[in-house]
């Protein structure tokens, strides 16, 4: 983005090939047995939603548009959560390349947090880096 955001960056080692690992992140039962439930499509344009528990600051709800696609390569995403007082406006962007071993290199890019978004920064960034491949991972063995 800018100087003044900050990105959350991760990388992770997924066992499952980078067809696989796109299934997870386009398919919105897929995506929803470790993220969040969702309408997804990869398709660029396509406006859709993911919903989770409301808490403190947060209703639950983050209003998202597909920006870029290049299937098993790259997802890009708007992420646009938060309340009325504290609106987040960020960009999510999945890269996917073959591992070493048969499984995927899967680079998170959640970018373009302000000073003012600190907190969900911080939050946002602890999640991601949390328990993200193991969820994913899952998610995905019950797939042929």
């Amino acid at each position: 983005m800018n100087a003044t955001t900050q990105s959350i960056v991760v990388d992770y080692e997924l066992s499952h090939p980078p067809e696989k690992i796109w299934r997870a992140l386009t398919e919105p039962e897929l995506l929803a047995r470790w993220l969040m439930p969702n309408d997804i499509r990869p398709v660029v344009g396509h406006r859709f939603t993911f919903r989770s528990q409301p808490m403190p600051g947060w209703d639950g709800v983050v209003q998202c548009e597909v920006r870029e696609v290049e299937p098993s390569k790259r997802l890009t995403y708007s992420w646009l959560g938060g309340s009325e007082q504290m609106r987040l406006d960020t960009t999510v962007t999945w890269t996917l390349a073959p591992g070493k071993t048969g499984g995927t290199l899967l680079r998170l890019e959640h970018a373009g947090f302000t000073a003012k978004d600190q907190f969900a920064f911080d939050g946002l960034g602890k999640g991601w880096r949390g328990k993200v491949a193991e969820r994913m991972e899952s998610a995905l063995t019950t797939l042929d």
